[in-house]
């Protein structure tokens, strides 16, 4: 039985968008107005387009559903399901613009006398596109996102704590202040691309070399997983890359990069093959979207007082990577951070919960020149 009918016995058909969705929801979000952006943090640039900001820290609080079983089945479905979602992602189309639409965010506790509930904060969106031509042009825009209560139930305990209108929280070194505010989009004119080239893995490729990459997952994890500095990632000389570090890398490449489809296919097969790297199932990103999942060995995370963190954030607890993917088209929903043992600042948590994500709301090829979209996301 090939990998997508096992799918489809294990898990069941995923619905097709039809047309008239799929053009309604590519309408909505280019729709024209704008909304906002926190130009306080900056804007970070990742391996991709080049285009993307400088400086916010990842991360937000959901949940994921299904995060798979300790003991897998002889037959590792949800890895099949991963390796189905690559498949599918080798008939995506192509065009004149590349596009990606980001949504980045990070969850932390609020403990007032009223009990304690969280929030999403550090919630910024960034838009960028970029021809497939030189001359063709390309721009960047960020906004920020408001801050606000997780979930009903924490919605319910920031209303009891008078719901205020600013969060102040440790980040780190240092405490910030978010808003429930919002900013309009703000265009960064700094080094905006002309078109025709792209940041790929810390290498600057034309539209050409790009596909002519190649796509059998043994040379594709040879390019990118023998060298981190390489691919854009800061490995220490003489160290492997870990799995944490191959999980960065690729998703950096499907988020920003315009990876021919088989190109595409051929990295996730190839992460889903490396030591380290194990399939979890079903999963949820932090936009609601469910999809399938890889995720990297638990790495433990340890805050003390030497950075001035008040006593409520010191302590260790362990975290995963993990890459979501949509099992319709094998693209990249999300890159996530999530509790396995809860402690320090995440005590009071329950293993599943996000503390960091960046989301792909809307990601591909286009013959439109792109707009940033009007509407929040939800």
């Amino acid at each position: 039985m090939d990998e997508l009918s096992m799918i489809r016995e294990a898990y069941g058909e995923p619905a097709p968008p039809a047309l008239r969705e799929m053009t309604e929801a590519r309408a909505r979000v280019f729709e024209e107005p704008a909304s906002r952006r926190r130009v306080r943090v900056g804007w970070r640039f990742r391996a991709g387009l080049g285009l993307v900001a400088a400086g916010a820290a990842v991360a937000i609080a959901v949940t994921v559903t299904g995060s798979g079983s300790p003991a897998p089945p002889a037959v590792d479905l949800g890895k099949r399901a991963v390796l189905a979602a690559a498949e599918r992602a080798a008939a995506q189309p192509t065009g004149r613009y590349w596009f990606s639409d980001q949504i980045q965010g990070r969850s932390f506790l609020m403990r007032p006398e009223s009990g304690e509930y969280a929030i999403v904060g550090a919630h910024s969106e960034g838009f960028q596109w970029a021809g497939a031509r030189t001359g063709d042009g390309g721009a960047f825009y960020g906004r920020d996102l408001p801050a606000r209560p997780l979930t009903p139930q924490d919605a319910a305990a920031w209303k009891r704590a008078g719901s205020p209108g600013t969060f102040r929280v440790w980040e780190k070194d240092h405490y910030s202040t978010y808003t429930r505010g919002t900013t309009q989009w703000k265009a960064n004119r700094e080094g905006a691309s002309r078109g025709g080239t792209f940041l790929v893995g810390g290498r600057t490729m034309t539209v050409a070399r790009i596909q002519e990459l190649p796509t059998d997952p043994g040379a594709l994890a040879k390019m990118f997983f023998d060298s981190g500095g390489k691919a854009g990632v800061p490995v220490p000389a003489g160290r492997p890359m870990s799995p944490s570090d191959k999980m960065l890398v690729t998703s950096d490449l499907l988020e920003l990069s315009p990876l021919p489809p088989k190109v595409r296919a051929g990295l996730m097969r190839a992460l889903a093959a490396q030591p380290g790297i194990r399939a979890v199932g079903r999963a949820t990103d932090p936009l609601g979207r469910t999809g399938v999942a890889l995720a990297a060995a638990d790495e433990p995370v340890r805050v003390d007082a030497g950075l001035g963190a008040p006593p409520q954030e010191q302590g260790e607890y362990r975290v995963r990577s993990e890459l979501v993917f949509d099992r319709r088209d094998g693209m990249l929903l999300a890159e996530q951070r999530v509790l396995t043992r809860p402690g320090g600042a995440y005590r009071t948590r329950e293993p599943g919960f996000v503390i960091g994500y960046w989301a792909v709301r809307d990601s591909g090829w286009t013959d439109t020149m792109p707009k940033p979209p009007s509407g929040l996301p939800s």
